[in-house]
């Protein structure tokens, strides 16, 4: 007899045959889901946690979510986000520029008023806690399909040595020769011409001033660019004005016009809660670096100025008491973004990394600078010295080892290489030299690393191409301990970051990590980018321990260098190391500021007694975190300290 099955067993059948099939088709997407379930339930084990630690997500509410390009911890506790216009040209031309403060602790957040573009400005933290912030934009750059009126410099004349003269936004110049009308796009100030008399024939020579402007023709088109160099007549001048003012330019063009900054300079006052005026800068400045220094002043060198140049090393200083700036008497020119930290002695060391434009052969050459002299000395040894660009420095735990040490990076402009390596240099070495430290988790651009209060440094993110092109973000973090100079994996950041990110210690031991901004969407370079303004905070492994030391007091002191203050602890017998941590103000993967110097103390029954150090070259004045450290390598919460500027310390 032939066996026919049920109609019941070949429902059946024909529904396993089905479901194989559907798990066929599926199984990729079916195993993506099981490994991405298992790897949560993974990363949330206690175990986990305490080896790798965790990341976690900032709630943010809709109205406080902006495109965060520079980020700066305030003496408050809180945080300074600041997106100017956030690279974004729209915003730019609406004038809608953007500032958050943000409060960790209770995640709360306020809109500050922001008076200009302070997108791709430099800052610096100041003796008496509040943020300079210097620099930012004056117009986006426009590439050379997209540039729809000719344009260009035009340098205005003045040979009157009595009277200096302003020229408003609007001013119109009119080629002698061609014939063509250019208007200025910003307000231009004329300096009185130089006179000077020779003693021995009594003769008065005058040399005529000039002043830099970018002009722009009235209309589109190409027939009203210029090819040759012209003198301009100044619309509006009468009598002498009219042969003592007038413009020089060369070709007015359609060519690529690159960023533009600004002189503008403001004091952040983290108790008002607001930007504060100051004096401008002698230099407008787009991507420039500010560096403090021993004395408080506050050093700010390169950037792109009012016409999209390279400032042509012309650096200047900022007095926090007097709120002027002043020049220093010699030039030397540095690369947009160059990382400039203060080292000890109170000269400056630039690890060659940097942010950005400039030539490729000019100024990209780690050394010591030596302000009052201009002397620069050469520090060799570095490997792939190319492809310094978006690169990290840091300056190693505990600072008075004078360690750097230089962390991935990547090619000129857009290119796109990447690499690996670490680079570490002591400078405490007669004779100075880099090298090779352990390989990071990838080749990576635009690294972010933090200094931990356990002496060990974070780092996470970046990307293997510019700006995460070819969909090259990379998912990974790991943790250096200088004293082995080994690094292990940690648990994997939750975002790729790139271009326009950062990261912070925060005061409770966590990090923050925000921005990112992708030139695409995806990894075929199809679809444009979005900004990334998704913030996390990593917790480290040594907040998943039993217990952390406190510090019972905690209130904000003043402690002057040398002196030393006690802190009333109920963990002193345990306590192994004392850390004072300079609060981080990160940008374009450039954070001079952050640094971890060890206290001598003496622990007590249930107060530990520590000292700060004397020289203001390893502690430039300011506002600091000081953590207790047990013996596990655990700290317990910072507490602030106000190191005022020293009367003794010099100036360059």
């Amino acid at each position: 007899m032939k066996y026919r099955p049920s109609r019941r067993t070949r429902r059946f059948g024909i529904g396993a045959v089905a479901v194989l099939m559907l798990a066929g088709m599926n199984g990729p997407a079916l195993y993506r889901f099981s490994s991405d379930k298992y790897h949560k339930y993974k990363i949330n084990q206690p175990e986990y946690k305490a080896r790798n630690g965790h990341w976690d997500v900032v709630n943010v509410p809709e109205e406080y979510r902006i495109n965060t390009i520079h980020a700066a911890l305030l003496h408050t506790g809180k945080v300074l986000l600041v997106a100017g216009s956030g690279n974004n040209a729209k915003n730019f031309a609406a004038k809608s520029f953007r500032s958050v403060l943000w409060d960790p602790v209770k995640n709360s957040y306020r809109n500050i008023p922001t008076p200009q573009d302070l997108f791709c400005a430099g800052h610096s933290q100041l003796p008496d806690g509040k943020l300079l912030v210097a620099g930012g934009t004056q117009r986006y750059e426009k590439l050379k399909g997209d540039v729809e009126k000719a344009g260009g410099l035009m340098f205005v004349h003045n040979e009157d040595p009595d009277k200096p003269k302003t020229f408003p936004a609007g001013t119109r110049f009119t080629g002698k020769e061609n014939g063509k009308v250019f208007e200025s796009k910003d307000p231009v100030l004329v300096p009185r011409a130089k006179k000077a008399k020779n003693r021995k024939s009594g003769k008065v020579t005058v040399t005529a001033s000039t002043a830099r402007v970018y002009v722009e023709a009235l209309r589109k088109g190409k027939r009203y660019q210029t090819g040759t160099q012209d003198n301009y007549r100044i619309e509006g001048l009468e009598g002498k004005d009219r042969r003592n003012f007038y413009g020089i330019a060369q070709k007015l063009s359609f060519d690529k016009k690159d960023f533009q900054g600004i002189k503008t300079a403001y004091e952040f006052d983290p108790v008002a809660e607001r930007y504060v005026p100051v004096d401008p800068m002698h230099e407008a400045r787009w991507y420039p670096t500010l560096t403090t220094l021993q004395d408080g002043r506050v050093l700010s060198v390169s950037g792109l100025d009012e016409i999209g140049q390279v400032v042509p090393g012309k650096n200047e200083t900022y007095d926090p008491r007097t709120k002027k700036w002043k020049y220093l008497p010699k030039k030397r020119f540095f690369p947009t973004y160059p990382a400039l930290f203060l080292s000890k002695g109170g000269r400056i060391f630039y690890t060659g990394s940097n942010a950005g434009y400039g030539p490729d052969n000019v100024g990209r050459t780690p050394g010591i600078w030596d302000l009052k002299t201009n002397v620069f000395k050469t520090v060799p040894g570095m490997s792939d010295p190319d492809i310094l660009e978006t690169s990290m420095s840091v300056l190693l735990p505990p600072a008075q080892e004078q360690r750097y040490m230089v962390l991935g990076g990547g090619g000129v402009g857009e290119d796109p290489r990447a690499t690996a390596k670490t680079r570490i240099v002591d400078l405490r070495k007669a004779r100075p030299r880099f090298h090779d430290g352990p390989k990071l988790y990838s080749e990576v651009r635009y690294p972010s690393s933090v200094i931990l209060p356990d002496d060990t440094l974070l780092t996470t993110n970046g990307s293997g191409d510019y700006r995460g092109r070819d969909g090259s973000n990379v998912l990974r973090a790991e943790v250096y301990d200088p004293k082995t100079n080994t690094a292990r994996a940690v648990a994997d950041p939750l975002v790729g970051r790139n271009y326009h990110s950062g990261a912070l210690l925060l005061p409770d031991g966590r990090v923050m990590t925000f921005g990112s901004d992708s030139l695409f969407g995806d990894s075929a370079n199809t679809k444009p980018g979005t900004f990334q303004q998704q913030i996390d905070l990593y917790t480290p492994p040594y907040l998943f321990r039993d217990a952390r030391p406190t510090l019972v007091d905690t209130a904000p002191r003043t402690v002057k260098h040398g002196a030393k203050a006690t802190y009333r602890t109920p963990h002193a017998p345990a306590i192994e190391r004392v850390r004072l941590i300079r609060p981080g103000s990160f940008t374009h993967v450039t954070n001079v500021e952050q640094r971890s110097i060890a206290l001598d103390f003496v622990a007590g029954r249930d107060s530990v007694t520590v000292r700060i150090p004397k020289d203001p070259s390893l502690v430039p004045p300011g506002w600091y975190m000081l953590t207790v450290v047990d013996d596990e390598g655990t700290p317990s919460k910072a507490a602030w300290v106000e190191v005022p500027a020293s009367a003794g310390a010099s100036k360059h």
